[in-house]
């Protein structure tokens, strides 16, 4: 007996004018509920096995977040490198050796700090545009070329004034990495691999930071100009890697669908999946082409106006919420930690040495993260308890800070503010990824990641303004008092989340779209049913 083919919109278009084409649409939606089933009870070891192709260009797209990561981590840390300070800084006094001290100033700090944050503002609304018309492999292929001459500013520069240039215009390809690679993940993997590797870009975060960490603990004790310029010239290594390999990458189904290209979306997805394991391409195909045409009966547009119209409104804000989080739980303070560390008077080795400590638990985070967390709890409990810890941890920090003479005090504070970054990666510095990836309708996707990722930045451009009057002797001189401000700023975070902050996990993203439509309240998404076909209607009922 022939195997009767399953059908999708490429079929419709042929019985547009047959009197069949009933009669094909409830085919299209039979197979579109068997592969949203499947996506329920596939297994995670399932999911590995199914899509082998999908977790490694997800993997290697995501890479390019590293260099975003290694350079968020490189310039702050270098404010507390002696041969940086000399260079870019000016003449404070006299150390106790007799040796002249050099400190950059608190603004010189602030527009170092923020200078790729305003590119990467710039960048990630580009991405928005150019990713829907040209898609993610042709666009990060272009930034890559992009990041190659850009880092030629920062590597020469010779002035303070020069070198924030070459990091403004550095900005611009990563906010695209940024936005592109959880994008993509999202896309690419079923339900229950996604949240892995939309919150991988944060690992990625991860490695470059301890790569830098690493590099600059390596260099510390040279005291020419190459101590600094060598880790700038090693951000040329990721690009020369990344372009030749991207160049055999396969398009989002997704957005080839959202384009009409049926027979290219099929295509990708057979370069995605593993037809072996028994998933039918076609049917998956049926799914994503269903959950498309349900957000077009929504009126759900593509443009980032239509963000803000009707139930985007509030997807949006949870996406923008849950990445602004990330900032306002006090990363600025805690997760870049070695200029709070020289502060606390801890020695230039020293500080190194813990800051490589803080990251190395970062990423110990991340997979306790993904081992212990999320296969067993789900966002919201996550999210809500992490920046609830953190707040706590921050105004711990705060209060030592008065018995700061004392050298156990010190190291109490370092301690806790490594403990912090161990915390942010087990919860919200992963979540904070994986939310806004899955949270907006899959025709605003793109769209809405890079509206919570401008949030992000524009938050973070005012944490960054604020953090080195906090921390510089020659301004507020705060110290570890900073931490009560972070700490109440996470608190306002956590009262939101409570409130606001639904729960995603194990639902596929038409039954997402159906939660939303339905108005269900944040607190109550998880105990919701969703029965998106019954009787040919979608419906839901609370249980």
């Amino acid at each position: 007996m022939e195997k009767e083919e399953p059908v999708t919109v490429h079929h419709l278009d042929k019985l547009k004018e047959k009197p069949d084409v009933h009669e094909a649409r409830q085919k299209l939606n039979a197979d579109a509920q068997e592969s949203a089933e499947l996506a329920h009870s596939l297994s995670i070891s399932d999911a590995i096995r199914a899509y082998p192709m999908a977790l490694f260009w997800c993997f290697a797209i995501s890479m390019c977040i590293i260099m975003e990561g290694y350079d968020q981590i490189l310039v702050p840390s270098l404010f507390a490198y002696p041969t940086f300070q000399k260079k870019y800084g000016e003449f404070v006094d006299y150390g106790s050796d007799g040796q002249p001290r050099y400190q950059l100033t608190a603004a010189w700090q602030a527009g170092l700090g923020n200078a790729a944050v305003v590119g990467a503002f710039a960048g990630t609304l580009i991405n928005g545009y150019v990713v829907d018309i040209f898609g993610h492999r042709h666009v990060l292929q272009a930034s890559l070329i992009a990041m190659i001459g850009s880092i030629f500013i920062t590597f020469f520069s010779n002035t303070v004034s020069v070198l924030c240039v070459g990091q403004l215009i550095a900005g611009v390809p990563w906010g695209i990495f940024a936005t592109v690679a959880p994008a993509y993940a999202s896309e690419c993997l079923p339900m229950k691999l996604r949240v892995y590797l939309t919150s991988w870009a944060n690992m990625c975060f991860c490695i470059g930071q301890l790569i830098a960490a690493g590099v600059l603990r390596g260099l510390s004790g040279r005291t020419d100009e190459w101590g600094f310029r060598i880790p700038f010239a090693l951000q040329w290594v990721w690009p020369v890697i990344l372009i030749p390999l991207l160049y055999f990458a396969p398009n989002s189904p997704w957005h080839e669908v959202r384009k009409g290209r049926i027979q290219n979306a099929e295509s990708n997805l057979r370069r995605l999946q593993k037809s072996s394991t028994g998933i039918d391409v076609s049917k998956t195909l049926a799914e994503i082409i269903h959950t498309n045409d349900f957000e077009q009966e929504m009126s759900v547009g593509t443009t980032y106006w239509d963000c803000f119209k009707g139930v985007e409104r509030r997807r949006t804000e949870i996406a923008c919420m849950a990445f602004v989080g990330q900032v306002l739980s006090g990363s600025n303070f805690a997760y870049n930690s070695s200029y709070f560390f020289e502060q606390l008077g801890l020695g230039t080795s020293t500080v190194y040495s813990l800051s490589i400590g803080g990251l190395a638990l970062a990423f110990l985070g991340t997979l306790i993260n993904w081992f212990f967390c999320m296969p067993y709890f789900g966002r919201r409990f996550l999210y809500i308890s992490g920046m609830a810890s953190m707040s706590i941890v921050l105004v711990t920090i705060g209060i030592l800070n008065v018995w700061r003479s004392r050298t156990s005090v010190i190291y109490a504070q370092a301690g806790l503010a490594m403990f912090w970054n161990l915390l942010f990666d087990m919860t919200v510095g992963q979540l904070g990824w994986a939310i806004p990836a899955e949270i907006g309708s899959t025709r605003l996707r793109q769209k809405t990641i890079c509206l919570a990722r401008v949030s992000y930045y524009l938050v973070n451009i005012v944490a960054g303004v604020l953090q080195p009057y906090f921390m510089n002797p020659s301004a507020w001189n705060l110290r570890g008092y900073t931490g009560f401000f972070w700490g109440a700023t996470g608190f306002f975070v956590f009262v939101w989340a409570y409130f606001r902050l639904p729960e995603s996990k194990d639902r596929t993203y038409e039954e997402l779209d159906m939660l939303f439509s339905m108005k269900v309240n944040a607190r109550k998404f998880k105990q919701t049913d969703v029965n998106l076909y019954s009787g040919g209607e979608r419906e839901t009922a609370a249980k």
